[in-house]
């Protein structure tokens, strides 16, 4: 089995080597399990990163500051950056300055999650009038999700704890914020069922979202907050509306446990990744498969279509320009793709990765590690045709069943559809 297919020369293709690296203490006392970092998270505003170091342990890092240091340092000072990152904390003095933070969740994390506030955006219980929390402008919070079933909400700028969600029974496999502004949390549990919190009105849970029949292994909000994905064990992918909190299909194409999914920044295209070694690009408001990118060649027969274990995809993520897809496999390789050529344009090696995630302005992925670091790569660089650019300002507001109505010629609408 081989990680390209015959006849595509993978020394012609793009080696990326780390840029940084934020390296894990080393544990006071020795376990086998408990140390990973199963994930890592972008503030919104790009103003912080936060990673689990494992063993309860949440660091938020100011981005800015971690980035120069990469720049001026690169990764054979790593282990010194925690060191200089508090020194310019403590020097600064300035409060508004972003700090670093090391937070005890108190049990193993298992999921992350910023979350901003748009004071115009209320809670949908309308009927309190008093709340303990009122969330301003600024407000900036970080969702954890723990291994005994809770959830707890930090103060991202102070670093204290908020609110201690307690619904679930089993772990909180993924978290995520509604991009709109309104504080509304959605977890996904191997309870198997997905919860929705509203922060605005303390915490309160809104709904429980019942379908999936094994674990759920995540979520993702489409960038306008009207629809959720949901992926888990058994190839389960399914879209919810989430305002009439039902479920709007079932995406079936997957043959094994599918473990990640993002939209696309216009909500036009929705990746997931599945231990059948593949990720799926789709076409959300119909449910058509417009694209496969395999890690495995030749791909596996329908007899074995569960895939390999050493092939495993662990994580996918979509960058901010709407064409760069990256994944994170069990063979030891971060691959970059564009979602217009069928092989990747840029590939790291990697050993016993877990997680990743997009910088918010999509220059740098972070990649989670079984030892508690996070190793960092500049992404490929590409400028985006004004086509692209126009093609994703129109999908920002026009589901594919407008789009095909469009008095256009066929080939715009493929197009605008990305089926080209």
């Amino acid at each position: 089995m081989a990680s390209f297919p015959p006849g595509v020369n993978d020394k012609l293709i793009a080696r990326s080597r780390p840029i940084g690296e934020l390296v894990a203490p080393t544990s006071p006392f020795d376990k086998k399990c408990g140390r990973e970092n199963w994930t890592v998270a972008f503030a919104p505003d790009g103003s912080y990163f936060a990673w689990s170091q494992g063993h309860r342990i949440v660091k938020l890092v100011p981005w800015t500051q971690c980035f120069n240091n990469f720049l001026l340092h690169g990764t054979k000072n790593a282990n010194s950056i925690n060191a200089r990152l508090s020194r310019q904390n403590s020097d600064s003095g300035q409060k508004n300055k972003p700090c670093e933070h090391i937070i005890d969740c108190g049990d193993i994390v298992w999921s992350l999650a910023f979350g901003s506030s748009v004071p115009e955006k209320q809670s949908r219980c309308v009927n309190i009038e008093w709340h303990r929390f009122k969330f301003g402008q600024d407000q900036l919070l970080l969702a954890t999700g723990l291994n005994n079933g809770r959830i707890k909400i930090w103060d991202v700028y102070t670093g204290k704890l908020l609110l201690n969600l307690m619904d679930h029974t089993e772990v909180v496999r993924d978290l995520t914020f509604a991009p709109d502004g309104s504080l509304i949390l959605v977890s996904a549990s191997r309870d198997k069922t997905l919860r929705v919190w509203d922060l605005k009105d303390d915490g309160n849970m809104m709904k429980v979202l019942r379908g999936h029949q094994n674990w759920v292994y995540g979520c993702a909000f489409s960038p306008d907050s009207s629809i959720l994905c949901s992926v888990g064990a058994s190839k389960a992918v399914f879209l919810w509306d989430m305002d009439k909190y039902s479920m709007i299909r079932k995406l079936e194409g997957h043959h094994n446990d599918v473990v990640a999914c993002e939209f696309s920044p216009d909500g036009a295209l929705l990746a997931t990744a599945s231990y059948d070694t593949r990720v799926y690009v789709w076409d959300p408001h119909i449910g058509v498969i417009l694209k496969e990118f395999g890690h495995l060649f030749p791909p596996p027969t329908l007899i074995f279509a569960g895939g390999a274990n050493d092939r495993w995809v662990r994580a996918v993520s979509f960058s901010h320009d709407g064409l760069h897809i990256a994944t994170l496999a069990d063979d030891k390789m971060v691959r970059f793709w564009n979602i217009e050529e069928d092989y990747p344009v840029q590939v790291a090696p990697l050993n016993n990765g877990l997680c990743c995630a997009f910088s918010t302005d999509g220059s740098v992925l972070a990649a989670g590690m079984h030892d508690g670091s996070v190793y960092f790569w500049a992404t490929p660089k590409h400028v985006s045709s004004l086509q692209h650019l126009c093609r994703m300002a129109i999908r920002r507001v026009m589901p594919t069943s407008q789009v095909k109505n469009l008095p256009v010629p066929s080939k715009v609408v493929e197009f605008l559809s990305y089926k080209t």
